[in-house]
């Protein structure tokens, strides 16, 4: 198996502790992907009628830094040259779960959605838009569901509202990633979709003139603050499943997930 499991270390996080533990216990061994992110291949080559894989981090997550109203009056030609960068190449060009189809070409068209003058003010926009047009229905969708489905439907989970939200903003040439990982919900205002019994979540990066990549998440029409640990960036959700893998032998299999989100203490001032 796979694991996409470890926190990422960046600019606003900081991975303190974590470790893997297996039953039965298998070969660990770790590598990193082509986007960052840490993955252990899990081995487990003895019969078996149960796996059980737990992971434990504690992260230190600062908040994220304040954003301009606006930027510069040359960012969507900054934006725009981006097109021939090979470095954004894989987060400009669709992918296997967000790109171009007629349903989205229909859902952009019905709701006037379209950059104007500004890319920030317009990412902001177009999160507020998809959650204003799309309902939080848990379980309506799955992993598999294509971007259709939600623009068919206009239910769906936070994976489908950040495919949506990249879809498009690749059309307008932003680059824009998937990001998977926890909010703690505990303490989010009224309205968050946070599903409180796992605490996992997706949401969306997308690369900005001055800024570089900013965090929104349109399934909670915010942006990303000190509550959201982030785990996975690719290009949709097929890049960052927490476990993919294969079993021998077994007709039924079953996956059970828990996830538990504790704050610890807040850190002294400097």
């Amino acid at each position: 198996m796979s694991l996409c499991l470890r926190p990422l270390d960046g600019d606003r996080q900081r991975v303190l502790e974590f470790a893997i533990t297996t039953s039965p216990t298998g070969r660990l061994t770790a590598e990193t992907d082509p986007f960052g992110n840490t993955r252990h291949v899990l081995t487990v080559n003895e019969t078996h009628d149960t796996l059980e894989v737990v992971s434990v981090s504690t992260v230190e997550v600062s908040p994220s830094p304040a954003l301009p109203q606006r930027l510069g009056p040359e960012a969507w030609e900054v934006v725009r040259s981006w097109a021939t960068d090979l470095a954004s190449w894989q987060f400009t060009n669709p992918s296997p779960g967000a790109g171009p189809t007629p349903a989205l070409t229909g859902f952009v068209a019905e709701t006037g959605i379209e950059p104007g003058s500004d890319p920030l003010t317009d990412l902001v926009g177009l999160a507020l838009a998809l959650n204003d047009n799309f309902d939080y229905v848990s379980g309506s969708t799955s992993v598999d569901s294509p971007i259709d489905e939600i623009l068919s439907t206009r239910r769906g989970v936070c994976q489908d509202y950040a495919h949506v939200m990249i879809a498009i903003a690749r059309s307008w040439g932003v680059p824009a990633r998937y990001v998977s990982g926890y909010l703690h919900v505990d303490d989010a205002p009224d309205g968050v979709h946070g599903p409180a019994s796992t605490a996992t979540h997706a949401w969306v990066e997308c690369r900005l003139p001055e800024l570089g990549w900013v965090e929104f998440d349109p399934t909670n029409r915010t942006l990303v603050d000190h509550r959201y640990v982030r785990t996975a960036v690719g290009r949709d959700y097929r890049d960052v499943p927490p476990t993919r893998g294969v079993v021998e032998g077994g007709a039924n299999s079953g996956l059970d997930v828990d996830v538990r989100m504790t704050r610890l203490a807040d850190a002294p001032p400097p």
